[in-house]
């Protein structure tokens, strides 16, 4: 008896001696009641910390769930908080950089950066062995929405979707910015070709807002329109894939922003696709999943293509995400594909803490089913690592080259001719292995689909080289799509 009220003292003053931080928002940032995520980002480096790079970049962060909070009312930040990477009593003792943000999560992909999301202006604390203080915070900023300027080359394409307003149960459109061709202007009768480039992860439509100096880039010799689709949405990159967390997102882009682009400009019918990274993995889906929509694809340093070399982990037979079969950390991030970067266990334990929006669970969201709750059912324990079989099996429908290998012959003559992907053969985020296998099951089915591997990494692959053959392989599926044509 008197050991269980010794413990029973002990957590009391632990409890009593607990870091606090208490964070409110001003009236004047928002006038009605909250409920939903708050969010902790600490530095001690970087000025402003919710703007550092998630997983790649370790740092403290801490979150809290909350209902019903008034303007001015404090939300308190204990040791109770999900944290990564230790508990706020824990947390190395020294001055940080900080900043809150209370997630309303209104559409943006990045809980930093979505508009409408509150923040503070980043304050420096200084932690001392005195855990009886208590900090404040209190936070009268608002992200903006993002206003596109069109100029005479570069225009913005938002497009209704009925689709996805029905799944999010809100107004939802699909937005671009479309790039047109100084041809465009000088031959006013003529109609183009389309082609679809899809950013990597991160990327923003808006980078082109206002620049009155990009123009639409010929392909190869000819002249066409660009759209440049971002993939954002509130769970990370949507890539464009049917999916049970983010909705009908392939289903929106054909069949919603491709009739909107096509009735707005002059367009001759051709659509090609192209896209690095994560826009290289959705070019090369939305080629396998609607192939007489496209004339051909050109992926480039695709994410994982085949999940038996999910960089560097077999999903199918692997049984932990976070360390290798002898027990070393395993890399989500490399110099040069080898030497480590950052960890899988660093990443996916700061996601477990910014729940949305990043890398790791935009995987999640793609992928994976959806929970009662409304959230991804996730690949793996955020905590140890163990991968989820239950969950793997409903992401076999997303391997790219299961469905490859297994289809072939009912694709073969839709997409023989359509595809090139091309990889550096050092790349960063080891998807060079995944885009090897691909290529080996291909060429058992004699498939004519076109790998290449180039000197570079993930960032330095694309050299004017590597875009010229790009540019030359869309060109000539250009070509190919005119013979079909009827005269």
């Amino acid at each position: 008896m008197r050991t269980i009220f010794t413990l029973f003292i002990a957590t009391c003053v632990l409890a009593g001696y607990s870091q606090k931080i208490n964070v409110s928002y001003t009236a004047d940032a928002s006038n009605v009641p909250f409920t939903g995520k708050v969010f902790l980002y600490l530095s001690k480096d970087k000025k402003n910390p919710k703007d550092n790079y998630v997983g790649l970049v370790s740092f403290p962060c801490y979150s809290i769930d909350v209902k019903n909070v008034k303007p001015g009312e404090n939300v308190q930040f204990d040791d109770k908080a999900v944290s990564y990477p230790v508990a706020l009593s824990d947390l190395e003792r020294g001055k940080y950089y900080i900043q809150a943000v209370w997630d309303r999560n209104l559409g943006g992909r990045s809980i930093s950066e979505s508009a409408g999301n509150i923040y503070n202006e980043a304050m420096q604390l200084e932690f001392t062995k005195d855990f009886n203080k208590t900090f404040t915070i209190a936070c009268s900023k608002i992200n903006a929405d993002a206003v596109f300027k069109e100029t005479k080359f570069v225009k913005e394409m938002k497009a209704p979707s009925a689709l996805l307003s029905d799944f999010y149960n809100r107004t939802v459109s699909v937005d671009a910015a479309v790039l047109l061709p100084e041809a465009y202007y000088s031959k006013p009768k003529r109609k183009f070709p389309v082609l679809y480039k899809v950013s990597g992860f991160g990327g923003n439509y808006h980078h082109f807002s206002g620049n009155e100096n990009i123009k639409s880039q010929p392909i190869d010799t000819t002249a066409c329109i660009q759209v440049y689709l971002d993939g954002s949405c509130p769970l990370g990159h949507s890539a464009y894939a049917n999916s049970d967390n983010n909705g009908p997102w392939g289903d929106a882009l054909v069949n919603e922003l491709i009739p909107a682009i096509e009735k707005t400009y002059r367009c001759n019918g051709a659509r090609l696709l192209t896209g690095h990274s994560s826009g290289g993995w959705t070019v090369l889906w939305l080629q396998t999943q609607y192939p007489d929509t496209f004339a051909g694809c050109w992926s480039s340093a695709p994410d994982p293509v085949d999940f038996r070399n999910f960089q560097q982990v077999n999903l199918y037979e692997d049984t932990n995400i976070f360390y290798d079969k002898d027990g070393g950390l395993r890399s989500v991030a490399t110099v040069a594909g080898f030497f480590p970067w950052a960890a899988m266990k660093t990443i996916y334990q700061m996601e477990n803490v910014i729940y949305r929006g990043e890398q790791i669970h935009s995987f999640d969201a793609v992928f994976s089913v959806r929970q009662a709750d409304g959230r991804p059912r996730r690949l793996c324990n955020a905590q140890i690592g163990t991968i989820d079989r239950e969950t793997v099996e409903h992401w076999k429908k997303y391997d790219i080259s299961l469905n490859l290998r297994t289809n072939w012959d009912k694709l073969k003559p839709v997409l023989d001719g359509k595809i090139r992907v091309s990889i550096g053969n050092q790349d960063n985020f080891l998807l060079n292995h995944a885009v090897h296998l691909l290529d080996e099951e291909m060429k058992k089915k004699n498939a004519n689909l076109v790998f290449q591997y180039y000197p570079g990494d993930h960032f330095t692959v694309s050299t004017p080289e590597y875009l010229r053959t790009g540019n030359l392989f869309l060109q000539q599926a250009y070509v190919n799509f005119l013979k079909k044509q009827k005269p």
